[in-house]
């Protein structure tokens, strides 16, 4: 499944609020930083709102600058991005202006939900349906698989923050914190209670934009199990590119790897050939970075841009077996690895099968791939 990039994006007052109790909408932001709300929709392929944000605000989510859009049509894109919004009741205005500006809207809804805004929503808005219930990944895979959609914008409200960043699915945060107090306890705020991903996020930015600072966050904390996260992705990136940065080499592939712990804070990062040293594996130099006694490793993460190997001749042990001797339960990959050395190389078979979940992000191959391309036979330049 190729996922969007998500961008959660909000402001919020000092306090941490989105929104007062009064009639009208409070004004966080000011024209420089709705002028910057405007250029992340334009560079969005969609942008998405829960229904609770399309019943109490009747948004319109267009990009503003007739620039920006003339900018969109230029490079082949629709003049706005797609508008989504999200309601297992189907329980929508249909009068509302989200349905009667901008171009293409899709509304993704329940089977129950379905069936009452077909009859009253426009023609042209697509209503797709989950099933019995809607669940946030199966609305992300299909904006990305069926869509195309690569970048969305999520502009609120609280409670869709809240359950994309406790899922995991949220790749970045961008706050624009207002100098000012809301104060009321019955205000909306920007994030519910609930169990979040563990650890700190990371800070990539802070600026000021006009009398509001803007914060910009990505998570660093890994995924459980066989579900895949957004900070996965994130670290799986992070080994491709030091795959990038392996010595050429004839005979071998060129990999990175990464151990982040499970609070999100990386442990240790290596590449083949590391050091000068012609036949050490990605895997292989990481963990000889780090104490065999480590308690962090039971938990870690491996992450690995070409699946852990099961033979090699150059070592005796193979980084599957040194990944399983140093109690990791978890790798994630981008690519399973090719005959070109060993035939029938299986290295998550064999991780699966000792009990270690093995998840594997195809959306990164290409990115895996690219500093091997001279090992690939030409089927697999893709």
């Amino acid at each position: 499944m190729a996922h969007p990039y998500v961008l959660l994006s909000a402001a919020v007052s000092l306090d941490g609020f989105l929104d007062d109790t009064g009639p009208e909408r409070l004004l966080l932001s000011g024209p420089e930083d709705f002028d910057r709300v405007d250029e992340v929709r334009a560079d969005s392929d969609a942008i998405l709102v829960g229904a609770g944000t399309l019943r109490s605000d009747n948004p319109r989510l267009l990009v503003a600058s007739a620039e920006r859009r003339a900018a969109r049509i230029a490079a082949g894109r629709p003049e706005h991005p797609l508008k989504v919004t999200v309601s297992a009741s189907g329980d929508l205005d249909p009068a509302a202006r989200f349905w009667h500006t901008g171009g293409a809207k899709i509304v993704y809804t329940t089977d129950e939900g379905a069936r009452r805004l077909r009859e009253v929503l426009p023609t042209d808005v697509e209503v797709t349906s989950l099933g019995p219930a809607v669940e946030w990944a199966a609305v992300l895979a299909h904006l990305g698989d069926v869509k195309g959609v690569r970048r969305l914008m999520v502009e609120g409200g609280g409670r869709v923050h809240t359950r994309l960043l406790q899922q995991g699915l949220a790749d970045e945060l961008r706050l624009a914190v207002a100098p000012l107090f809301v104060g009321e306890a019955d205000a909306p705020r920007m994030f519910g209670p609930g169990a979040y991903p563990p650890g700190r996020m990371r800070l990539l930015e802070t600026r000021p934009v006009g009398d509001v600072v803007l914060l910009r966050y990505v998570p660093t904390a890994p995924g459980t199990g066989r579900s895949a996260a957004a900070a996965d992705r994130r670290w799986l990136r992070t080994a491709c590119e030091l795959a990038a940065q392996c010595p050429p080499s004839r005979t071998a592939f060129s990999v990175g790897a990464v151990i982040v712990a499970a609070d999100g804070t990386e442990l240790a990062r290596a590449h083949s050939r590391e050091g000068g040293d012609p036949v050490v594996h990605a895997e292989e130099a990481a963990l000889a970075k780090l104490d065999p006694a480590d308690p962090r490793l039971a938990a870690a993460t491996v992450y690995s841009s070409l699946e852990p190997c099961t033979r090699r001749a150059s070592r005796p042990a193979p980084c599957a077996r040194l990944i399983l001797d140093a109690g990791v339960r978890r790798v994630v990959t981008a690519w399973r690895e090719p005959d070109t050395f060993v035939a029938s190389a299986d290295g998550s078979g064999a991780l699966t099968a000792q009990g270690v979940d093995v998840v594997l992000l195809p959306e990164c191959e290409r990115r895996a791939k690219a500093p091997n391309a001279h090992l690939l036979s030409p089927p697999d330049r893709s």
